[in-house]
């Protein structure tokens, strides 16, 4: 789809006490994956399609953590995208910016908070991307590892050189949607690893800590899983590198 100049406006931050999320009890599947995979897609999108059907695939990996985000400008287009949010769009210009581009566009695969995929939706290729990324110093170089419990979350946190925010990013594994107008209209999706909101809990600055938070942070069901990403930002508060992660 064709690159779109977009300005956003200002919205309101959701409350972290009135949505509740739950993540699935258990162990992070890995501590040290090689990348971060985030793909910036759209429902109302034509050249979506075939990186979604990749992307799943992605997310079913257990070396890297594949999450989502569904932007909210195409829905002009004549349907609604059922998963959008202006803070994905947000989160997108974010990265615009911190790459030194006024314009966003969809699909978009972003690694490890660092650039653009050379290949654009062909995820085939992103691993040699990933290998390349680690070969020129931005490799998921921190452990990160968390545990969920009837009592808490658990995140403990590596050494390593910088400082950067923990983020949760809570999705939904799985979201089929029947698409019944726009440019896809006739298409059934399944939709994997959808962000449906994010959450700054700590600050890391090179040393190893550990963060809990009360296990009602996930109090409401449907939402069955989530990353946690150690991600610097810059003055201006965008995103940028993600030193590590993990997922739940």
């Amino acid at each position: 789809m064709r690159r779109l100049a977009y300005v956003l406006v200002a919205v309101g931050v959701f409350a972290a006490a009135a949505l509740g999320f739950q993540c699935r009890a258990g162990e992070a599947r890995t501590s040290r994956p090689v990348g971060v995979i985030e793909l910036f897609t759209s429902q109302g999108c034509s050249s979506c399609p075939k990186t979604d059907a990749a992307f799943a695939m992605m997310a079913d990996r257990r070396d890297v953590i594949a999450i989502s985000y569904h932007v909210d400008y195409w829905n002009y287009l004549g349907w609604q995208d059922t998963l959008s949010a202006r803070e994905n769009t947000e989160r997108q210009y974010g990265y615009s910016r911190s790459f030194g581009s006024s314009n966003v566009f969809t699909p978009q695969v972003v690694l490890n908070g660092v650039r653009t995929a050379k290949a654009g939706g062909r995820l085939q290729h992103v691993m040699t991307d990933l290998d390349a990324l680690a070969r020129s110093g931005h490799a998921m170089d921190v452990p990160v590892s968390a545990s969920l419990t009837a009592d808490a979350m658990t995140v403990d946190i590596g050494s390593g050189a910088g400082k950067a925010n923990v983020v949760i990013a809570y999705f939904k594994r799985s979201t089929t949607v029947t698409i019944e107008s726009g440019e896809n209209i006739g298409k059934t999706m399944e939709y994997r690893n959808a962000v449906a909101k994010m959450e700054t809990v700590g600050v890391w600055d090179g040393k190893p800590m550990t963060i809990k938070l009360p296990a009602t942070l996930g109090a409401k069901p449907g939402y069955d899983g989530c990353a946690i990403l150690l991600q610097a930002h810059d003055a201006d508060g965008n995103p940028g590198r993600i030193y590590g992660a993990a997922a739940l």
